[in-house]
């Protein structure tokens, strides 16, 4: 690999809390839909495809949006780790990460209304999954339907503190299969986001109304999950935008901002910047590096590391938005499926003086 005396900075470490990340080069977080048995539990495919980033030199390589109890499930082949067992087989997946370099990171997600879905490959159905094909009765902030998605049932004030006590067991097990970071996910229109949207959050008690009262169940989480991890590495992924034209109270750049200042207040060590997935059909401008925007908003309210997402294909363009200063670190999605060897592509490209190739792998550059 060429070398240079001045490495990129897109290759060069990164703190995030107490964990050091090799470079800012990222895996995002990509559902798989790869669970045959319907019970959750990661298996060889998820092994694969997760190493394979690690050996393609990620500095961080996290898991699919990963639910925390059996009903947060997007579709019934999604992974879960609501039990010990889940727990033990991720442990696998993580040593692989560990072992080829990488820091390993897990998605803790619920998906709210747009639960007891159809998988969108090896399906011929689409849609909700009725309870007669094993699909369950979602839940949500408000009885508000998510397009053509059953509508769901409103959350009681038990249901809502015993999800909040799902998050922090799935952040105990999270630790003890040896992940290195925990992200919370907050964004794409899954549960937590919905209560932090006015389009989904129709509510008139504590957990609706004003911005400070949509955003507590996730600042409980928050804090719930800082309690059970420790001093380990919390990351909260947000939605930036709605993408909505209302004229109306809504969720945008300003608002993502304020509720980032208070997740940091309550222990998150950084923040993944994303958009949309609220609303079912919403007008996005997509052009390489659409998202950043959000990124670069968050990071003038906190202090802590905040990560740019969205159509960033091309290693100059990526160093040069953490040269800017724009963000602290890149996720790659689509492009890292693409090739994931990406990281060490780039890292080639820009003359890094630190290789991340594995030994076995140096001849290919």
């Amino acid at each position: 690999m060429p070398t240079t005396s001045d490495s990129p900075k897109l290759f060069t470490p990164i703190s995030v809390g107490t964990t050091t990340i090799r470079n800012r080069v990222w895996l995002s977080p990509m559902c798989q839909y790869s669970c045959p048995d319907r019970d959750g539990m990661p298996n060889n495919w998820h092994f694969a495809h997760l190493t394979s980033f690690a050996a393609g030199g990620f500095g961080l390589v996290m898991t699919e949006a990963t639910a925390v109890v059996p009903e947060g499930r997007i579709s019934d082949r999604d992974t879960g780790i609501w039990s010990s067992a889940q727990a033990e087989a991720w442990a696998q997946v993580v040593a692989g990460i560990h072992e080829r370099g990488a820091t390993a990171g897990i998605q803790l997600a619920h998906a709210g209304r747009k639960a007891s879905t159809y998988s969108p490959w090896g399906e011929t159905a689409s849609g909700t999954i009725p309870a007669d094909a094993g699909g369950w009765q979602t839940v949500a902030p408000s009885p508000l339907a998510f397009g053509r998605l059953d509508a769901p049932r409103q959350l009681d004030l038990t249901e809502i503190d015993a999800l909040v006590d799902a998050f922090a067991d799935a952040a105990t097990r999270s630790i003890a299969a040896g992940f290195d970071v925990v992200e919370i996910h907050a964004a794409h229109g899954y549960l937590l986001h919905q209560f932090l949207s006015p389009a989904a959050n129709e509510r008139t008690d504590e957990y609706g109304g004003s911005p400070e009262n949509r955003a507590r169940l996730l600042i409980r989480v928050i804090e719930a999950v800082r309690a059970s991890i420790g001093d380990a590495a919390l990351m909260v992924r947000l939605s930036g935008t709605d993408w909505s034209d209302s004229e109306v109270e809504r969720w945008d750049a300003d608002a993502c901002a304020a509720v980032a200042a208070r997740a940091e207040a309550a222990g998150a060590d950084a923040f993944d910047l994303s958009s949309g997935g609220i609303l079912a059909h919403p007008d996005i401008p997509l052009a390489p590096g659409y998202q950043v925007q959000f990124a670069t908003r968050v990071r003038e309210a906190v202090s802590v590391p905040v990560s740019a997402v969205g159509l960033i294909d091309d290693a100059a363009c990526a160093e040069q938005i953490v040269t800017s200063e724009r963000a602290d670190a890149v996720m790659l999605g689509r492009s890292a499926l693409r090739n994931p060897q990406r990281a060490n592509e780039w890292a080639a490209t820009l003359g890094a003086a630190a290789s991340f190739v594995p030994g076995q792998y140096e001849r290919a550059y």
